[in-house]
């Protein structure tokens, strides 16, 4: 039966001496703030019900206590889609867990599914059904109901089997080192925490503005994020999409001009408006080198040719589409980011024979940066 532990002691004696893997979980909350709240932590030393522990993080000196185990080299961390759960950690202990095993990426090396949910590869893999009722649960709530926290241990219950299947299917198709990769990659950008530095670029807008209207977007985007981090409040509750693409499209004259618009716009950040102008008028020390959001017509022909190869090799290699490489991936190729991040390392193995020619055809034609 799962154990709740809400000792500090208790469990680091429990962790004193870990098992070289173990399943690792957690819940949290991220309706209101920034940051997710870390509100329960479940960990599996093996594979039944007995070895599960669910650990509360609101107690104090808690989440010192789990820090250990995450970073200890010696034991691999299974998780399911970890990339929030490695937020909410690094938030709340400091630390991010590694070495990681991440079941949903190891489905999709192994042709199962791209982005394929817990209770799904746990059906489709092992044949057993897991109810999903608590989904939308008030996790910080104490004390947490029977039906919360036999879901919270379901989650855990099945990562050691799931880390048998996946793991021998991926070394029957040599692909254990593109799980690692992907999952190094997860551990490190956790880690850093680094923001997006062209968050225009995600603005769909942004595409029919002009180069000054870019920057002024990119200004405020910057400056929301800071803001964002800072206050521990979501994106939106200190300045919506739609808002910033009227202001930096069709900025204010001045000051009073300004407040007169966010009086008039319902989810306005009115009490902010010194810091909004500042941020709109002030230029940023690096806007001059902001690429330009394009209309996607412009590259549509290249980029169907890199998706078209894309797909014959995806096939070939009998992976879910968009595993190998994403629009978005692509776009970034074709202006001139090159074989950078994901595309690094396994994928570029894969795919720089393939695509090197087209991307010079369309830098040949104006289509890429040179």
């Amino acid at each position: 039966m799962p154990l709740w532990i809400d000792d500090p002691a208790d469990l680091a004696a429990r962790l004193a001496n870990p098992p070289v893997r173990v399943g690792l979980d957690t819940e949290f909350v991220r309706e209101r703030t920034y940051w997710p709240q870390l509100a329960l932590v479940q960990i599996a030393l093996g594979d039944g019900p007995d070895g599960i522990l669910l650990v509360d993080p609101l107690v104090p000196g808690m989440t010192k206590a789990i820090a250990p185990l995450l970073v200890d080299a010696r034991v691999l961390k299974i998780m399911h889609s970890a990339s929030e759960d490695l937020i909410a950690l690094r938030h709340a202990c400091g630390v991010v867990p590694t070495p990681l095993f991440d079941t949903q990426i190891a489905a999709a090396l192994a042709g199962i599914g791209a982005g394929i949910g817990y209770q799904r590869l746990v059906q489709d893999t092992l044949g057993i059904a897991l109810p999903k009722g608590e989904t939308r649960s008030d996790w910080l709530r104490r004390p947490l109901t029977p039906s919360q926290l036999e879901y919270a241990a379901d989650d855990v219950l099945h990562l050691h089997e799931l880390h048998d299947r996946l793991a021998t299917e991926l070394d029957a198709l040599g692909r254990g080192a593109w799980l690692a990769e992907d999952c190094a990659r997860l551990v490190a950008n956790a880690e850093r925490d680094e923001q997006d530095r062209w968050p225009h670029l995600g603005v769909r807008a942004a595409q029919f503005f002009d180069g000054a209207a870019q920057r002024r977007l990119l200004r405020l985007l910057r400056w929301r994020e800071a803001h964002a981090r800072a206050s521990d409040r979501p994106r939106n509750w200190i300045l919506d999409n739609e808002l910033a693409t009227q202001l930096a499209r069709t900025p204010p004259v001045d000051r009073a001009a300004l407040q007169a618009r966010l009086d008039a716009h319902p989810k306005a950040p009115r009490k902010l408006a010194d810091a909004l102008w500042q941020a709109l008028t002030t230029p940023l020390d690096d806007e001059d080198d902001a690429p330009q959001a394009r209309q996607e017509e412009r590259d549509r022909p290249a980029l169907r040719r890199l998706q078209d190869a894309v797909a014959a090799r995806t096939a070939e290699l009998g992976l879910p589409d968009g595993v190998l490489a994403s629009r978005r991936w692509l776009q970034a190729l074709l202006d001139g980011d090159g074989w950078r991040g994901p595309l690094s390392g396994w994928r570029r193995a894969q795919l720089e024979p393939l695509l090197t020619p087209l991307l010079r055809t369309a830098g040949d034609n104006g289509n890429v940066p040179v």
